[in-house]
Formats: C-alpha cells, structure tokens, sequence
C-alpha cells in the first residue's frame, strides 16, 4: 500500500495527476488556478498551471499578453522598457515615446541615427538647417543670433557691416572712416591703387588720396612758394584770394616780406604788397 499524496488543499489524491509544486506545497492544477495563480497585468485573469507565465518587477503576464502597449508587438523574446506609468514598449516605441525630440520638426530624434546636438539641444541633421537659406548645416561652420542658426554666408549678407566701397560684407578685419566701414584692400589711394590702412591720408571730393598722390595731382599750389598746399606739417593754415592760393607762412608783403595774414593787403600785378609799400609803387 503507497502514501497518499494530496492537494494541500483539496486533500484529492495527486498519484498519476498532474499537479504544481507551490511554496514547497503540492497543489492540484484545479487549486492551483483558484487559489494560488498570478493575475495577468494586462488581461486581469489568473495565469493558469498550463499557462506560460512572464513577469518583471513583481508584476506577471500571459505569454500572449507580453506585449508592447503602442504597437502590440510580442515582447517574449524580445528587448522591452517598463515605463513609469506601467507601460511595456518595445525599444522602437520607447524611443519614440520617451526619446529626445528633434527641435526642427519635433519628432523622436532615434538612437544611432545621425544628429547635431547644440546648446544640450538636439536636432535630426537635415532639420539642422539655416534659418535665412532652410540648407542642412551639416558640417559647415554656423553663427547663432538669438534662437535662430545661420550658414556662414546668410549671417554675413544678413548681419555683417557693407564696406562703403565694394558694398560686399566685411566678415573680420576691417577699417572705419568717418564712420563708415571699409575692407581694408578697399581702402586704398584713388590714383596709386596703394593701401591706405596703417599710413598718411587726405581726401578730397569723396576720395582718398596716399600724401604723394595728392600733393601731386590734387593738391593746389602755392602762390608765393610754388609748392602744393597739403595741410601736412608745418603751416597747414590757408589764405586764399580770388583764383590763388598762399601757405600762410608764405602770405608776405613781397617787397618788405611782411606777414599779411589776417592784415589789409593790395594786390598789384599777381603779387601782394603791404598798404605801405603799396603806396610807393
């Protein structure tokens, strides 16, 4: 005669039965789906002894019902995330659910796909685009203003100073005259051609002249010295009477060499006499 073997809790013989070992209890299938089976986290019904049983967490699952809450993929055998609201997602839908979100078109920015992160903020390469000309960025350089990215080129038609000359922007270096920006290869002598940028200049008539040039081709010569009136060096002072022109220093009374600047003169025969002298002509 054998020892009984029983359902702990029913007390039905186990002997050629199929039955489930429970917390070191033997329990018939029919107990054991009453009383001793996991609730399904999804469907809410027990996981029977001839159900396959998944669990994570302290939380269990029918095979069948393991699966990703977005797509409804079969997670079994395959990667999943618990989310915290209690959610299993595969790692597609994770990503797009919980993934960072490209600032151009506010989708999922996916893992391994290629991006530009700036300023912690990330973005799917081809939404990474300037603001001006909508061009990918990709590998060029970028300028920021404010929020908004710029290529290169759109920051500098946009942004950068116009030389007064060639109109084109000035991207770095530069010079100012009377307050207007200039590249410096523009900045050069109207006849020579020679920059100016760093040497003596004058201007005349809206354009600039290197000391040698204006003395040369513009500047007005002296009546009395014959030499050209440039307002460089010594005597930069002017007097000038009808169609002549003096160097101050050179405004003297041509037979006593009187200095008749700011004094009455007479002028007799192209030169400039003192009153006294011109009374003894």
């Amino acid at each position: 005669m054998t020892d009984r073997f029983d359902c702990y809790y029913c007390r039905d013989n186990l002997h050629g039965k199929k039955y489930v070992k429970k917390d070191e209890k033997h329990v018939c299938t029919k107990c054991f789906d009453k009383l001793c089976a996991n609730t399904c986290a999804e469907c809410k019904r027990p996981i029977g002894a001839d159900a396959k049983e998944l669990h994570h967490k302290n939380r269990y699952w029918h095979e069948d019902c393991f699966r990703c809450a977005k797509c409804y993929k079969p997670l079994a055998s395959e990667p999943f995330s618990a989310r915290d609201d209690g959610k299993i997602m595969c790692g597609k839908c994770s990503s797009r659910e919980d993934g960072n979100r490209c600032q151009g078109c506010y989708k999922v920015v996916m893992p391994g796909s290629q991006n530009v992160e700036y300023k912690n903020k990330l973005w799917h390469e081809e939404c990474f685009t300037c603001f001006e000309c909508k061009q990918p960025i990709r590998t060029q350089s970028f300028l920021a203003k404010g929020d908004d990215i710029f290529c290169v080129p759109c920051h500098d038609k946009k942004f950068a100073k116009k030389c007064f000359h060639c109109k084109q922007a000035i991207t770095s270096g530069g010079i100012s005259y009377q307050d207007q920006p200039w590249h410096s290869e523009c900045f050069v002598c109207q006849t020579c051609r020679k920059p100016l940028a760093g040497s003596r200049f004058t201007s005349h008539e809206n354009h600039v002249y290197c000391v040698d040039c204006y003395k040369t081709d513009v500047a007005k010569k002296c009546h009395g010295c014959k030499n050209p009136i440039t307002g460089f060096g010594h005597g930069t002072n002017v007097v000038n009477y009808e169609q002549y022109s003096w160097h101050e220093y050179c405004f003297n009374c041509k037979k006593c060499s009187l200095s008749l600047a700011n004094k009455r003169f007479v002028f007799n025969q192209d030169h400039i006499y003192c009153s006294d002298c011109a009374k003894k002509l």
